[in-house]
């Protein structure tokens, strides 16, 4: 009986060319009762990229031909960019394209790649020669004609690099200037561009509403979800049945809590803490039990696998299952009976973990918490809270205690702790931001994220024990080649790591974030220290989480909006009710990397789509405020100018070096400085700098701002009056007409 990874480790040893699938049959020595299972093998390790499939349909080891496989990402210049799904032989990052060899690829392909040369200093250059798989057959843009009638819709994202041409007949209705969905009928080649038709009209790019379906259209997210799975979370019912709760642990009459935000809609994790005689803690953390539910092939499973993740925008949601399940049955509303699966975990003085167990459970909410009402219990001891929950205050007082012992502990390993501030943004009801403001973490938040992470961890040291095919949440160490440039940068400033790029361990990073604390370089050395790591993603294999300095880390808590925790809770239900069988663990063996690769895709997606309509009603918001001057840090440096986030609105914008006429200025990379040729004026990462907005510019997306000492300069005093700040007129207009406040992002994605 054949395995993927035995089929790998077959072609390695014993395939030394690429090959046939009637050679491969005969090399190795397939028996016929085991060809089907050899092909399939074969099939998914070419769809995961650890094979490729060449001209004459023959199979061979990427790694021997110079061949990767990988997302494309084009830039508007018309170049693009790899990131290869396995680490270049050369240690390098992504593989740059040239125009003339993206081939017929377009921006989101799923691409091989060969290298052509590795130029100094290690960059890799290649020439796409095949696709695996479009990003899409259908984009979002702007419909026009021509002088001579033929219709044409130009994309919104300005990396899909060609119009698609629309027959006479095919415009489904639309005017020019509407924003549509083209659907491909012809993909471009060589000799000819891309054809297409009008799918559907979304309507005048500035109407309420039409930003967040264009940003919903161009990253393929779907806000509708399939009739099939509807129709499966409708025969769910909207209550647990007695049928359901047989044979589960029963915690109804223990005093439980939801603690989320205030406009949170689905509530994934309940709270659960007594303390023990020995005086230890006895915590438990409820998940709503999606697995339950959510049988694997089913419409609801194929659906929620397809999407990855739940999308969260300023005005509305794109749940991973349909609301019958994202906010009826699987979310542990307050007073009526809930399914779970619990982790409970005795934790001792020090926060170590001396004993955990696993549930199936029933639950049954005593109050849906807010954040801001656990803290005004816990921190402001407000009279009226302290008395309308008069039974619960002892329970969040040992949970406050549990937090700083928890948090006390995770600081002592070096774990990292970024406290870099987050945007709130307020919006009225036509979905226009009205003003952002910070949004400050309080204990609340910081205990429940801390409960969160130590269930992540106890479970992921539990199936790893186990021996049970699941996912991990990964972070790898830093590229030894970025910590180097971080260490230059950190020694302008006086401070070292501490230790040999090749010896740094978690620690050393929060050390450093300890001594920066509260002092004027602490946003630029943090904000460049958290772009020196790594991303964190999904893997069917532990390789350890270096931010949390944790050696296990899963992702456990939110079954209802990841995909990648619904299968965690399916492998712990296995592992604990001895369901790991010989052939659903070489089933799940072979399924988990590609799991692994497709969830960690869609978490970027989302993330991408909710930085990007989040930037565009940044920019909206600043629109009426050219000529405004506001201050602002640095955030970024180019040879071709400077990313400013301003301190008032949390918007970033543009200073262009074109702009800052004063002087020739030159880029320092080891630095992140602009230095002035004549002047020596230095412009560095996280200076405090005053700026003014020259343009907003709608098409692009983006504020132009201007350096105010040197527009004075240039000008030489014959600038006009300047209106004053617009803080006042935000908060006039938040007076009259009170917004909504979402927070962006969501509970841990660490």
């Amino acid at each position: 009986m054949f395995s993927r990874d035995h089929v790998l480790a077959l072609m390695r040893e014993r395939v030394h060319h690429p090959a046939s699938m009637r050679e491969l049959l005969q090399v190795l020595k397939v028996l016929k009762d085991d060809h089907t299972s050899f092909k399939r093998h074969v099939k998914s390790l070419v769809s995961s990229g650890e094979l490729i499939q060449i001209r004459g349909n023959r199979f061979g080891l990427p790694e021997k031909m110079d061949l990767y496989v990988g997302r494309l990402q084009t830039h508007p210049a018309g170049y693009g960019f790899v990131t290869p799904e396995r680490p270049l032989d050369s240690g390098g990052g992504d593989i740059y394209i040239s125009n003339q060899h993206l081939d017929e690829a377009m921006h989101g392909d799923r691409v091989v790649v060969r290298i052509e040369r590795i130029k100094e200093g290690g960059r890799a250059e290649g020439l796409i020669i095949r696709i695996l798989e479009r990003r899409t057959g259908a984009l979002v843009g702007r419909y026009d004609r021509d002088d001579s009638g033929m219709g044409h819709v130009a994309p919104f994202d300005r990396r899909v690099l060609m119009d698609i041409f629309v027959p006479p007949g095919q415009e489904g209705g639309a005017s020019p200037g509407e924003m549509v969905i083209a659907e491909l009928t012809r993909w471009p080649a060589a000799n000819r561009g891309a054809i297409g038709r009008v799918a559907e009209v979304l309507g005048d790019i500035n109407a309420p509403g039409v930003d967040t379906e264009i940003i919903i259209r161009k990253y393929g997210i779907s806000d509708v979800h399939a009739p099939e799975s509807i129709a499966e979370a409708v025969r769910l019912g909207a209550s647990v049945s007695e049928k359901d709760i047989r044979g589960r642990t029963d915690f109804r009459a223990v005093p439980t809590v939801t603690i989320d935000g205030e406009h949170a809609r689905d509530f994934d994790d309940a709270i659960t803490i007594e303390r023990l005689p020995n005086g230890n803690f006895w915590l438990g953390v409820h998940i709503a039990d999606v697995s339950h539910y959510v049988q694997e092939g089913s419409a609801l499973d194929r659906e929620g696998y397809d999407r990855g993740t739940s999308v969260y925008f300023p005005e509305r949601a794109v749940h991973m299952f349909p609301s019958e399940l994202a906010t009826g049955l699987c979310s542990l509303n307050p007073h009526v009976d809930r399914l779970v699966q619990t982790c409970f975990m005795e934790v001792d003085r020090r926060g170590q973990v001396v004993r955990q167990e696993f549930h199936d459970g029933v639950i049954n909410s005593n109050e849906r918490m807010t954040y801001n009402g656990v803290n005004g219990i816990l921190t402001d001891r407000d009279p009226a809270l302290l008395e309308r929950y008069a039974p619960l205050v002892p329970m969040f007082d040992l949970m406050r205690e549990l937090f700083q012992i928890l948090n006390d502990a995770r600081r002592r390993r070096g774990s990292i702790d970024f406290d870099i501030k987050e945007a709130e943004v307020i919006i009225d009801a036509g979905g226009v931001v009205e003003a952002i403001i910070a949004l400050n973490r309080n204990v609340a938040h910081r205990l429940i994220e801390e409960f969160m992470l130590l269930a992540n961890e106890t479970v992921a040291t539990h199936l790893e024990a186990q021996l049970a095919p699941a996912l991990y949440r990964i972070h790898e160490e830093p590229d030894i080649l970025k910590i180097a440039k971080f260490e230059e940068f950190i020694s302008g400033f006086g401070y070292s790591l501490g230790a040999p790029v090749n010896a740094l361990r978690p620690r050393h990073f929060q050390k450093l974030l300890e001594k920066i604390h509260g002092k004027p370089e602490e946003k630029p050395i943090a904000m460049l220290m958290l772009r020196t790591m790594q991303k964190a993603r999904y893997a069917p294999e532990n390789m350890g989480h270096f931010g949390l300095a944790s050696p296990s880390y899963t992702h456990f808590t939110s079954p209802i909006r990841r995909y990648p925790d619904l299968v965690v809770h399916r492998a712990l239900r296995a592992a604990r009710h001895g369901l790991l069988t010989e052939e659903t663990r070489e089933e799940w063996v072979d399924e988990l990397p590609e799991v692994a690769r497709h969830t960690s895709e869609m978490e970027r997606r989302a993330d991408d789509a909710e930085r990007e309509l989040l930037q565009w009603k940044k920019v909206k918001f600043m629109a009426d405020k050219v000529g405004d001057e506001f201050d602002g840090y640095i955030t970024g440096v180019a040879a071709f100018g400077l990313f400013i986030e301003l301190v008032e609105h949390f918007v970033e914008g543009m200073v262009h070096v074109s702009t800052m006429a004063d002087d020739y200025y030159k880029f320092v990379d080891g630095s992140h400085a602009l230095v002035g040729e004549n002047t020596h004026k230095v412009y560095r990462l996280g200076d405090k700098v005053k700026v003014q907005v020259i343009r907003v510019n709608m098409d692009m997306r983006q504020v132009d701002l201007g350096l105010a000492d040197i527009l004075e300069r240039v000008r030489e005093g014959e600038r006009g009056p300047r209106r004053s700040k617009s803080a006042p007129k935000a908060e006039k207009h938040r007076k009259q007409r009170p917004g909504r406040r979402e927070r962006q992002g969501r509970k841990g994605r660490r």
